[in-house]
C-alpha cells in the first residue's frame, strides 16, 4: 500500500514537472560562427507579435550542460514562470554543451574550493557567444526591446553573466549573477556601468565568496548601481536563497538603457 502510494505520488509530480517544462518551448539556434546552439523560449501566455517585450537571458550551472534541452530548466523555472504571468517577457534559457562553458575562465577540479583565473583576454566562448547572438537576434528582429535587456545566472552562469556584460557593455540593462565571480583587471578597464544586484552565499564551497565581494568593492568605488547580498551559512546553492527574494528579477525590470 505504502509503496504504491508512494508510485502515485512520484507519477503526479512527474506530470506536474512535464506540464509545466512545456511552457518551456524546445528550440536550437545557429550563431554566425556556426555553432549550435540548444535552447528553451519561455514567452508571456497572450504573446502579441506585435509587441516588443522586454527579454532575460538566464545562464544554468556548470552541472547543467548538455544536449537534452531540459536539464537548464532544473533550477529557476518555476521563478520564471511565475515572473512572467505578473511581467510579460520573453524569457531564454540556452544550454551550454558538455564540453564548453559560458565563461572564459581557467581552473582545475584537483581542489574546492575552485581556484579561479578570470582573465578576459582568453578568447570568448563558443556558447557565451552563441547565447548573447541569440539574444541579439531577437531584438533585431524586434521581438524584444533594446532598452530592456536583462541577464541572470548562477555558479558557471553567474561567471558567464559577468562576462557577457563586459564583452557586450552596450547590450545589457541590468545584471544579477549568483555565486559567480569575474576578471576585476578588465572591470576596471569598463567605462560603461550597468547596475548589478550580486548574490553569494558566505560559506560557498566551490566558488569562493571574496570574488563576488571583491567585484562589489571594485564597482562601489567606480560609483556603480551595485547592491550585494550574502547569505549567512549557505553554501554553493545560494540561488535557492536568491529565488525566494520577492524582488530578484522585479527590481532588474525596473532599469532600462
Amino acid at each position: 500500500m505504502k509503496k504504491t502510494f508512494i508510485l502515485v505520488l512520484f507519477s503526479l509530480y512527474t506530470f506536474l514537472v512535464n506540464a509545466q517544462n512545456e511552457r518551456f518551448e524546445a528550440k536550437a539556434f545557429v550563431d554566425s560562427k556556426g555553432t549550435n546552439l540548444k535552447y528553451r523560449l519561455l514567452l508571456p501566455e497572450n504573446y502579441d507579435a506585435k509587441v516588443k517585450y522586454p527579454i532575460l537571458l538566464f545562464l544554468h550551472g556548470a552541472g547543467e550542460r548538455g544536449d537534452d534541452n531540459t536539464a537548464q530548466l532544473t533550477h529557476g523555472s518555476t521563478v520564471l514562470l511565475d515572473f512572467v504571468k505578473k511581467t510579460p517577457a520573453i524569457v531564454i534559457l540556452p544550454q551550454c554543451p558538455k564540453e564548453d562553458y559560458w565563461a572564459s575562465v581557467k581552473f582545475s577540479r584537483a581542489k574546492y574550493p575552485l581556484d579561479l583565473d578570470f582573465n578576459y583576454n582568453y578568447d570568448e566562448t563558443k556558447a557565451l557567444h552563441a547565447a548573447v547572438e541569440l539574444v541579439k537576434d531577437f531584438v533585431k528582429s524586434k521581438k524584444a526591446d533594446k532598452k530592456r535587456v536583462y541577464i541572470t545566472g548562477l555558479s558557471m552562469g553567474g561567471m558567464g553573466t559577468f562576462e557577457a556584460v563586459f564583452r557586450y557593455p552596450k547590450l545589457f540593462a541590468a545584471a544579477a549573477p549568483i555565486c559567480g565571480g569575474a576578471d576585476l583587471k578588465s572591470y576596471e578597464k569598463l567605462k560603461t556601468k550597468i547596475p548589478f544586484r550580486i548574490y553569494h552565499g558566505d560559506v560557498d564551497g566551490v566558488v569562493p565568496v571574496r570574488h563576488s565581494r571583491e567585484i562589489t568593492e571594485l564597482m562601489k568605488a567606480k560609483k556603480y548601481d551595485v547592491v550585494y547580498k550574502e547569505y549567512p551559512g549557505i553554501n554553493h546553492n545560494s540561488w535557492d536563497n536568491v529565488f525566494k527574494e520577492s524582488d530578484y528579477l522585479s527590481q532588474l525590470f525596473t532599469f532600462k538603457k
